[in-house]
């Protein structure tokens, strides 16, 4: 499985960004997906997951209430709806998935990362 980020870029506070995973492979819609960010100077974090048929969705407490996580097996992608954002999103953003059950845990694929920058 290959993962390709896109939509990142600078946006001031409180303004909204949509980021798209397009993945390859016929699988896809079997994978559960993930989205993590790392921020300079800092670990990587878990931001939100959603399962293979979009009925379980997982937030982190930093983002509940302002990221929206979906996808759309037909187009074999996965989106990151960001509104409201704050300066301290401010990371470089990863798409993720793994064949199995579970939000946490080791993700076996990983994209490139696009940056998000939130100016105040």
């Amino acid at each position: 499985v290959q993962l390709v980020e896109s939509g990142g870029g600078l946006v001031q506070a409180g303004g909204s960004l949509r980021l798209s995973c397009a993945a390859s492979g016929r699988t896809f819609n079997r994978y559960m997906m993930g989205w993590f960010r790392q921020a300079p100077g800092k670990e990587r974090e878990f931001v939100a997951a959603i399962n293979w048929t979009g009925g379980s969705i997982y937030y982190s407490d930093s983002v509940k209430g302002r990221f929206t996580i979906s996808r759309d097996n037909a187009k074999n992608t996965v989106y990151l709806q960001m509104n409201s954002l704050k300066p301290e999103d401010t990371a470089v953003y990863y798409c993720a998935a793994k064949p199995r059950t579970g939000y946490l845990g080791e993700y076996d694929y990983w994209g490139q990362g696009t940056q998000v920058t939130v100016s105040s």
